[in-house]
C-alpha cells in the first residue's frame, strides 16, 4: 500500500510539474546576476549576532538636545580650521557618565559575582578598506574615561588611517593576522570552543579582547536625519548613535528650533536594573546637553 507521506510527496511533485510547464512567457526573466564567495571575515560578526541574541538587552530610545555641543564644534572649526569628531565627543560623555555609574558596564563572573571595572574600554566601529572591500571593523579605545575629547578624536582619526592587513578583523589588534585569518575559517563549533566560551567565562579576558562598552554611530557612515539603531551585541552596555535632526524645543517657556540626536541605550538586564540605568541616562543627557568636555578641545593642535 502507498503511505500517506508517499502520496503527499507525489502530489507535490505533480503540482510542481504543472507550474514548471506553464506558459513561461508570463514569467519575468531573472536578469543579470553575480555570484561571489561568502567572505569568511564575516564569521566573527555572525558569531557576535548569535551570542548577542542570548543576552537580555533592554533598549531605551532617546532624543537628546545637542544644540550647544554642535554650536561649540562648529565654532571651534571656524576659529582653528580643525574639526572635532561628534562621535568622539559622545564617547567622552558616555564614559564620563559610566565613571559615575560604573555598574552599567559590569561583567558577570560565574553565577554569583560581578566584576565592576574602573577603566572604561570602549569598542567603536570603523569602516576600513581591506583587499578592495569596505569592512566595518572594531577598534577599542582603552581607558577612555582618562582621555579628553581631543585625545579620543585623535585616536579615532589615527585608527581610521592605520594600516590593516588582509585577514585582520580588528583595527589595532596585537594578534597576528594569520591567527585571525585561521580563526575566521575554522568551523563555528571550533570558534566557540577555542574563543567564545573562554571569553564569556573570564570577564578580564572579555575586557582585554572586547572592551566593556560598545558604541556604534550611524553618522560615521553617512546617516542623516533623525534615526535610531537597535544594535545586537555581547557587551553589558550597547549604545547606538543615530541621526541628527532639527526639532522645536521649549527653552525658557519659548518654542525654538533645536538640534537633537537619536540615541539608543541597551543595557543587560542580567547585570543591572532599570532604576540605576535611569540615573545613568539622566547624567548622560545632562552631560550631552551641556556640551561636556568641549571646553578642553581648544588644546587640540
Amino acid at each position: 500500500m502507498i503511505g500517506w507521506k508517499t502520496l503527499e510527496q507525489a502530489t507535490v511533485r505533480h503540482l510542481l510539474g504543472i507550474i514548471a510547464s506553464a506558459d513561461m512567457k508570463q514569467i519575468e526573466p531573472i536578469g543579470n546576476f553575480e555570484k561571489r564567495n561568502f567572505p569568511s571575515f564575516r564569521n566573527p560578526t555572525i558569531d557576535t549576532m548569535i551570542w548577542g541574541r542570548q543576552r537580555h538587552h533592554v533598549p531605551i530610545l532617546l532624543e537628546i538636545d545637542v544644540t550647544a555641543a554642535r554650536s561649540a564644534i562648529h565654532h571651534h572649526k571656524a576659529q582653528t580650521g580643525q574639526g572635532i569628531s561628534f562621535t568622539g565627543w559622545i564617547v567622552k560623555c558616555i564614559v564620563q557618565a559610566i565613571s559615575e555609574h560604573k555598574y552599567v558596564h559590569a561583567l558577570r563572573q560565574g553565577q554569583r559575582q560581578l566584576v565592576i571595572f574602573d577603566d572604561v574600554d570602549v569598542t567603536i566601529i570603523i569602516e576600513r578598506t581591506v583587499s578592495g572591500e569596505k569592512l566595518p571593523m572594531p577598534y577599542i579605545i582603552r581607558k577612555a574615561n582618562e582621555k579628553t575629547v581631543a585625545q579620543i578624536h585623535a585616536e579615532i582619526r589615527a585608527a581610521q588611517k592605520s594600516t590593516v592587513a588582509s585577514g585582520e578583523v580588528q583595527v589595532g589588534s596585537p594578534r597576528a593576522a594569520w591567527m585571525m585569518r585561521l580563526f575566521t575559517i575554522v568551523p563555528k563549533f571550533v570558534r566557540d570552543w577555542l574563543f567564545w566560551q573562554p571569553v564569556f567565562r573570564d570577564p578580564f579576558l572579555f575586557k582585554r579582547m572586547m572592551g566593556t562598552v560598545s558604541v556604534t554611530s550611524l553618522s560615521m557612515f553617512g546617516g542623516g536625519g533623525m534615526s535610531w539603531g537597535i544594535p545586537i551585541g555581547i557587551h553589558p552596555l550597547l549604545i547606538a548613535v543615530g541621526g541628527i535632526a532639527k526639532r522645536p524645543g521649549v527653552i525658557d517657556e519659548q518654542i525654538v528650533i533645536r538640534e537633537y540626536v537619536g540615541l539608543t541605550v541597551m543595557f543587560d538586564h542580567d547585570v543591572t536594573d532599570g532604576a540605576p540605568v535611569a540615573r545613568f541616562i539622566k547624567n548622560l543627557r545632562e552631560l550631552m546637553a551641556g556640551g561636556y568636555g568641549l571646553a578642553e578641545a581648544g588644546d587640540m593642535s
